[in-house]
């Protein structure tokens, strides 16, 4: 398409839109739009920049990022935009104070004159390979199972003893003493002081872990630092310091950094505070509230007594007031009537059970005299029988000079036999015993 520019008429001011800014004057003012226009069109040209700088600002609205980046050396800020696309692709640990570098694309607004930097991609200075070599160890820890919440210890209700990782003379350590013994004043701390940064920090905090975990007094362990940029952390995301954290039998408490940092430590640890402050308030109990709590358990529990006495209270004069408890021989009156009735009638059962058993017995016994062979020898009958205790009932069993025993009813005698005799004879010779 070909542009025409305007022509100028001789003696007639150009229009304000047809004047080139480099080419206005008092007389022949450029536009306002015509100027952005040919502001934004230079801008343009400058492409993508990489910039270095502090992040200053970080407001996140309706899912992107609008902040500011100062330089290190000087006052100077820009503000950027960062859509929330492209944020998606950014560290997510990224907050105002850190040290970044920024790929950006200069914008001008023309219609407000607003002048900004699109941001297409940010990432902490000198931390992209050790961030990316973190998330894979963080990855590779997770599924080995060193952050399963099922592997975290228990931090006991009460410790006896505090053991205390921390920097020598930092404000880490008077946090968390200041606020412990404001919470309990017995408290107990066993310190070992570790560099917490640098070189020496892993090794000198694996040493000051093994020590504590060794120690019988110990109960808990606190490793505390007061926050600092993702560079100065990188050692409590040391896989040594790691696994020696979660091999250690004593709970650990992570109070590293403030609330946006998240080393590996705070992943392996049984318990991650977000600051040594609230390190402390999370191991150490309230003892005001304890004594509060142990009121109310107090008041309660007075409470429960009263109402379970009262209620018993009531069930027993409940109990009381019934006929039966208050006058409580109506029921041995009102039974002593029915006894006696009972008690006659089985005396009489007896009586006639006793008498009726009487004649029977009376009537066998005289049954029993009457089969007697001692009434048939009353009668002036008697026995023999042989010495051998066989019954004569026939003479021939008795031959003559054969030894009998008579039986008559009054004793017995001894007699000999002088052989049968004639029916109705009466020859024997008897010797009496």
């Amino acid at each position: 398409m070909t542009h025409f520019e305007p022509v100028a008429v001789p003696g007639q001011s150009p229009p304000a839109d047809s004047v080139h800014p480099r080419d206005s004057s008092q007389q022949s003012p450029t536009s306002v739009s015509r100027l952005n226009e040919t502001i934004r069109g230079f801008i343009e040209k400058w492409g993508f920049v990489w910039v270095e700088g502090e992040i200053t600002s970080w407001n996140l609205r309706g899912g992107n990022v609008f902040g500011r980046l100062k330089d290190l050396g000087s006052d100077s800020l820009i503000s950027f935009r960062l859509w929330s696309k492209t944020l998606q692709r950014t560290p997510g640990d990224l907050k105002v104070g850190d040290h970044v570098v920024a790929c950006v694309k200069a914008d001008y607004f023309v219609k407000q004159g607003d002048f900004s930097f699109t941001v297409s991609a940010m990432r902490h200075i000198g931390l992209g390979d050790q961030l990316e070599r973190l998330e894979r160890l963080r990855a590779q820890l997770r599924a080995e199972g060193l952050f399963d919440p099922s592997r975290k210890k228990r931090l006991p209700f009460l410790p006896h003893t505090i053991g205390l990782i921390t920097g020598e003379n930092s404000d880490a350590e008077k946090d968390v003493h200041r606020n412990a013994e404001l919470r309990w004043p017995q408290v107990r701390f066993v310190t070992k002081y570790a560099a917490v940064q640098g070189e020496r920090c892993v090794p000198e905090t694996i040493a000051a872990l093994k020590a504590l975990d060794a120690a019988p007094d110990v109960d808990v362990i606190i490793i505390a630092r007061g926050g600092g940029d993702p560079q100065t952390l990188l050692g409590f995301s040391d896989e040594r310091l790691v696994r020696a954290v979660a091999a250690a039998s004593t709970p650990v408490v992570s109070a590293i950094g403030h609330e946006n940092d998240r080393p590996l430590l705070d992943d392996v640890a049984d318990l991650r505070a977000s600051t040594p402050t609230d390190a402390a308030k999370r191991v150490v109990p309230d003892v005001a509230e304890q004594r509060a709590l142990v009121a109310q358990l107090r008041a309660r529990l007075a409470t429960r007594l009263t109402h379970r006495l009262q209620h018993d209270i009531a069930q027993l004069e409940q109990l009381r007031s019934r006929p039966a408890l208050r006058a409580p021989e109506s029921m041995l009156e009102s039974r002593s009537h029915q006894l006696w009735l009972q008690v006659a009638r089985g005396r009489d059962v007896v009586d006639r059970r006793l008498e009726t058993q009487s004649r029977r017995a009376a009537e066998l016994r005289a049954t029993l005299r009457a089969l007697s062979p001692a009434s048939t020898l009353a009668r002036g009958y008697a026995i023999a029988h042989l010495t051998d205790g066989v019954i004569v009932r026939d003479a021939s069993q008795a031959p003559s000079g054969a030894s009998v025993v008579v039986t008559v009813g009054r004793g017995s005698f001894a007699a000999h036999s002088d052989g049968e005799i004639a029916e109705g004879g009466t020859d024997a010779s008897v010797a009496e015993r």
